[in-house]
């Protein structure tokens, strides 16, 4: 899920990765506007925003959301240099990093967060937005720009195209390839909706600490591919001997 690469990846892992990282975007994205009431999976709506602050001369406003914005770039730049970085030093974990980062995030949120909502709203929003520019920059590079996960505009033009194809598309090979496309985007939303039905219902009862949810789910993922690729070493030498 997260150490396969390249040629190494298969459709089966990209859904595991999308599955995963969407249901945790749906948490967050639920969490956050319930917490502060701003978007904290995507920024297209605080671009607008920040536009009109500006137009309206509302400039410590327009700054607050150019925060938002530049914290989300933040979070994408901030996990592609350390892909890079720990790429040049170990290949096998250089995903496995920027994801726990992630998690620490979430996590410090959940149980700093009580507090915080009423100190400063905003420190919440942008910590929320660096975890998903961070993730969203993961995923995208993981799977080869082939899953997002962090907001939906993209995802429903996508099946909107792609279900349009299956009218035209006849050759099997095209149509296999459009169908697998058409499930990938499906689980996506899927699981992007169940978090978000799962952090609205367990914000109501426990406020910021849904995000543990979303911190132990990322924890999880980790533990499991770790322990998929321990077991087939362990196989590959037993056959060896």
């Amino acid at each position: 899920m997260f150490i396969h690469q390249g040629k190494r990846r298969t459709a089966k892992h990209n859904l595991q990765i999308a599955s995963l990282l969407s249901f945790v975007a749906g948490i967050v994205n639920v969490a956050g506007f319930l917490a502060v009431a701003k978007l904290t999976t995507n920024v297209t709506g605080h671009f607008a925003f920040f536009v009109d602050e500006i137009f309206k001369l509302n400039f410590w406003q327009g700054f607050i959301y150019f925060l938002y914005i530049f914290f989300f770039f933040l979070g994408s730049f901030t996990s592609s240099f350390m892909v890079e970085l720990i790429s040049r030093r170990n290949h096998s974990f250089v995903y496995i990093i920027p994801t726990s980062v992630e998690s620490i995030i979430l996590m410090l949120v959940a149980f700093m967060g009580k507090s915080t909502i009423v100190e400063n709203p905003n420190l919440i929003a942008c910590s929320l937005l660096f975890a998903m520019g961070l993730q969203n920059s993961l995923v995208t590079r993981i799977s080869n720009a082939t899953v997002r996960t962090t907001h939906l505009t993209g995802l429903f033009t996508d099946l909107g195209i792609e279900l349009s194809q299956l009218f035209f598309y006849r050759e099997k090979e095209s149509r296999e390839k459009l169908f697998s496309s058409v499930k990938l985007r499906l689980i996506i939303i899927s699981f992007f909706f169940i978090g978000g039905i799962i952090g609205g219902i367990f914000y109501s009862r426990i406020g910021l600490l849904v995000l543990l949810i979303g911190s132990l789910s990322l924890i999880l993922g980790i533990i499991f591919d770790n322990l998929k690729l321990k077991i087939k070493l362990l196989q590959k030498r037993q056959h060896s001997h």
